[in-house]
């Protein structure tokens, strides 16, 4: 007796064989579906395409006859025009009141699209439109080309119109040796293309220069082939012959036009180089091997059908899962730019308090030297009230020229209190990032002047080493001279209990321009925290620990670095490095 696992084993073998069969048996039938349908494709296609190419030999051939009888008719109407008599009598005595009616009554007869005579000014004096009287035309390619051609008929191309071309015939009118005027014949070569626009093939007529002259599509008019085929528009005239056409009309490599198997062909008409180009499709061929095909592409279809049912099933299977996807990514970057949002607005928060505490910073600094260069303009007021009295004593004794010198050191002086209110006044003032090149020594020179009471009071000896020449940067000047007042300030604190004291201020210029402060000072103990924000060695009210970090932003604003590092012996050296400007490129400007 068989036990029920070695029966469940047995029935898995019997449909992993059947699953194989059936897979067998579907490609089996689907390739044999397809050599059925290629064989008779191809028999099919064979017998029947040479006849399509046939049929439009033989069609073409038609259209240029009809064609060239219709130039070749229109032709010779200019000669005949040109020796009516009636037309040269009015023409040579300026008399037109029958003319018009004359060129009616031979149209009845030649059946051309407009007749129309200009005098020897390009006037229209007489015309089948009765519309064209008086308009001047002798601008006109076909009057100054049959006024230039004497006794032979010229023909013309004129662009009437966007993706439009008139056609016409056109001879200038002699008696006896004289000009008297121009006939003009129009040729309407629009009617064969409006009666072949309904045909399942589409047309075209070329110039000598590849330009499509007429076509059953209207836009191809004035483009090149390649330009032609290449528009996607609206659906055109071939287009809509090729909706009609199958992907079965032909065998191997042919001529296709938007997708979808054409046959081209070309005919040469004789006139002016021109050429008949037609793309036919393979309506007749479709029509013959669809009768044969039907059962088997039917069969294929339903094969098609089905595995396009599952394909799509799963298509919108993973569509849903993209979907979800898609959300989740929507939501993620929402929730992304919120939190760039955040980060921005908390940026700008921390620059506006960062302004606000530098400005602050300054005030206080200027508070701290309110004091002292008070004391700095007592001394110029005690002097002055001193000169005065002297210039006095002396404009009484009649002494004006000793008088006129205490009046000069007054009034250096007042220059020299007028330049402490000044870096007073920019120094309170708010920078606006106004760039432009500054002299470093100019710079440093104006901090100094600011720092000058509090230097004077601290009995500090300075030794600068500056260059002989500028050395410009490119900078705000007014936070420039803030940050190295922050450092004069700093190493006023650092050396508050040295004696002697000691600052040197170094300007070298290399690569890039630096300015060194250094000092006698107690040095600095943490150099990795010192650019932190509110890191201080100060005293608790002497300062908040924002300057160092407020001057490093400064000039990393500027494109250069503040630095720190203990000197070798005792002290703090601080450097200032800042990129050189080139003046020599704005004085060959200026």
């Amino acid at each position: 007796m068989t036990s029920r696992p070695d029966e469940h084993a047995f029935s898995l073998r019997i449909a992993r064989r059947d699953r194989w069969l059936v897979r067998i048996v579907v490609i089996a039938f689907v390739a044999v579906a397809v050599a059925a349908v290629s064989v008779s494709n191809l028999f099919l296609t064979e017998r029947f395409t040479e006849s399509t190419r046939n049929r439009t030999e033989v069609r073409l051939a038609l259209y240029v006859g009809s064609l060239m009888s219709e130039l070749e008719s229109s032709q010779t109407v200019p000669f005949f025009l040109a020796e009516d008599q009636v037309l040269l009598r009015a023409l040579d005595q300026d008399d037109f009141a029958t003319t018009s009616a004359r060129l009616i009554e031979l149209n009845e007869v030649i059946g051309a699209t407009t007749l129309t005579l200009m005098d020897r000014d390009g006037r229209v004096v007489a015309a089948t439109d009765r519309n064209r009287l008086g308009e001047l035309r002798d601008s006109e390619q076909y009057f100054i080309q049959a006024q230039r051609q004497q006794g032979d008929t010229v023909f013309t191309v004129n662009d009437r119109e966007t993706n439009s071309f008139g056609f016409a015939f056109s001879r200038q009118i002699r008696d006896a040796g004289r000009f008297l005027g121009v006939v003009l014949v129009e040729v309407d070569l629009e009617q064969f293309f409006e009666r072949w626009r309904g045909a399942s093939e589409a047309l075209f007529i070329t110039d000598s220069e590849g330009r499509i002259l007429l076509a059953t599509e209207p836009r191809w008019r004035g483009r090149s082939e390649a330009e032609a085929l290449a528009v996607s528009d609206p659906p055109s005239a071939i287009q809509r012959a090729l909706d009609a056409t199958g992907s079965w009309g032909l065998v191997g490599d042919q001529p296709y036009l938007a997708g979808d198997p054409t046959l081209r062909h070309e005919a040469r008409i004789p006139f002016r180089g021109w050429r008949l180009v037609s793309f036919t499709t393979y309506s007749s061929v479709r029509q013959q091997v669809n009768g044969v095909l039907a059962l088997e592409i039917m069969g294929f279809a339903l094969a098609l059908a089905v595995g396009f049912y599952w394909i799509s099933r799963r298509a919108r299977r993973q569509s849903r899962a993209y979907q979800r996807e898609s959300a989740e990514l929507r939501r993620l970057n929402d929730r992304l730019q919120r939190e760039i949002a955040e980060r921005q607005k908390a940026e700008q928060s921390l620059s506006e308090a960062e302004q606000s505490l530098a400005q602050s910073q300054k005030l206080a600094a200027l508070g701290e030297m309110s004091a002292a260069v008070s004391h700095e303009l007592n001394q110029p007021l005690a002097a002055m009230k001193t000169y005065l009295a002297g210039a006095k004593l002396l404009m009484q004794r009649r002494r004006p020229d000793e008088a006129l010198s205490s009046f000069q050191r007054i009034d250096d002086l007042l220059e020299r209190m007028g330049a402490i209110t000044r870096q007073l006044k920019s120094y309170a003032r708010k920078g606006d990032q106004a760039f432009a090149p500054t002299d470093l020594r100019e710079a440093l020179g104006a901090a100094l002047t600011m720092m000058e009471p509090q230097l004077r009071q601290m009995v500090v000896e300075i030794t600068q080493t500056l260059p002989r020449k500028p050395v410009f940067v490119m900078v705000d000047r007014l936070r420039l001279e803030q940050v190295i007042i922050n450092l004069l300030r700093n190493a006023l604190d650092a050396m508050r209990e040295s004696e002697p004291r000691q600052l040197d201020l170094i300007i070298a210029e290399g690569d890039e321009a630096v300015l060194t402060v250094r000092d006698n000072g107690k040095g600095i103990d943490d150099l990795d925290a010192l650019f932190e924000p509110f890191y201080t060695t100060k005293a608790p009210g002497d300062g908040v620990g924002l300057g160092l970090a407020i001057s490093s932003g400064i000039m990393a604003d500027f494109g250069g670095r503040l630095t720190a590092r203990n000197a070798e012996a005792r002290g703090a050296v601080f450097q200032i490095r800042l990129p050189l400007y080139d003046m020599s490129g704005t004085e060959a400007a200026e």
